[in-house]
This record gives C-alpha cells, sequence and structure tokens, in this order.
C-alpha cells in the first residue's frame, strides 16, 4: 500500500497547507480547501506541497462542484456516482469512493480496492481469497452480502474501518 500511504500523505499535506486547521483533544486535524479557494490557487500553490500532476482535476472538481453541488447533495450514492464521473479526471473508482464516503452508502464503493482486499484478507486469513490481480474478487465480495445493498454497505464499512485501525 505504498502508493495509498503516499497518497495520503499528500492529501494531508495539502489539506495542512490550504486548509482549515482545526484543534481537537487529539491534536491539529486540517480538512480540504473549499471549492472556492482551490480555484484561486495559482500553479505554483499546487507544486509547492506537490500536487502539481493533480492541479487540473483538483480545480475541474472545484469548478463542477460550484455548478453542481445543489443537484449533487440531493443525489443518491449511485446517481452520484454517475454524476462525478462527468469531471474531467474523476474516473469510476474515485467517483465511488468519493459518493461512497459523501453519502455514507458503501454500498457503491469499489470492492476490490486494494484496501478491501487487504484488510478481508487480514481479518480472515483462513478464507481462500482471490489472488490480488484476480477479477473474481468483486463478484465474490457482493456475492457474500447477497442482493441487500445494506448488507454490501455494512461489509464494506466494516472491512474498511477495521483496517484503518488495525495500522
Amino acid at each position: 500500500m505504498a502508493a495509498a500511504g503516499q497518497a495520503r500523505k499528500l492529501y494531508r499535506a495539502w489539506c495542512k497547507t490550504y486548509g482549515t486547521t482545526v484543534d481537537n483533544p487529539f491534536g491539529e486535524l486540517a480538512v480540504a480547501p473549499t471549492p472556492i479557494q482551490v480555484l484561486a490557487l495559482g500553479d505554483e500553490r499546487f507544486a509547492a506541497v506537490g500536487a502539481k500532476f493533480h492541479r487540473s482535476v483538483l480545480q475541474a472538481a472545484a469548478e463542477h462542484y460550484e455548478l453542481h453541488a445543489v443537484d449533487w447533495l440531493c443525489m443518491d450514492a449511485p446517481e452520484l456516482v454517475a454524476a462525478l464521473t462527468s469531471v474531467p479526471r474523476i474516473g469510476p473508482w474515485t467517483a465511488a469512493a468519493a459518493a461512497a464516503d459523501v453519502t455514507g452508502d458503501f454500498s457503491v464503493y469499489p470492492h476490490d480496492d486494494l484496501a478491501v482486499r487487504t484488510w478481508a484478507a487480514q481479518i480472515a486469513p483462513a478464507y481462500l481469497w482471490p489472488g490480488k490481480k484476480d477479477k473474481v474478487f468483486r463478484p465474490m465480495w457482493t456475492g457474500m452480502a447477497g442482493p441487500d445493498s445494506t448488507a454490501l454497505h455494512t461489509l464494506t464499512l466494516s472491512t474498511l474501518t477495521w483496517g484503518s485501525h488495525a495500522r
């Protein structure tokens, strides 16, 4: 999960540098900058924090949010995934992860994500999980929950939550 660790580090630096910092009993917590703040940043500001490559997608997301937030906030998770994929450089994985975070509906989460596969294997090491590059993980995972999207939501969110605390 080196890529995930690097992404987390970059995101935290981005938030600390350009977002709002809030003190809490566990220390400082930095939250992401607002869309208006993102749109006001010059190219050099993205480069200064190591986010030059992400500038165009962050600005596109901020611009689209400003235009569509009222509609997006009323959408259910599947509708929001579809809407987010219309933003340049936001693909299905990012759209699904963002929609799950925003709506709290993890039934739309990208279920073959490395985090889900990793934590599932650690939770149940005796289970014969598919290989890392095996395309059968997603159908197997969703099949475990059956047709109930609430069960899929619970299975996925519980696994991700367990994993975030297992580190």
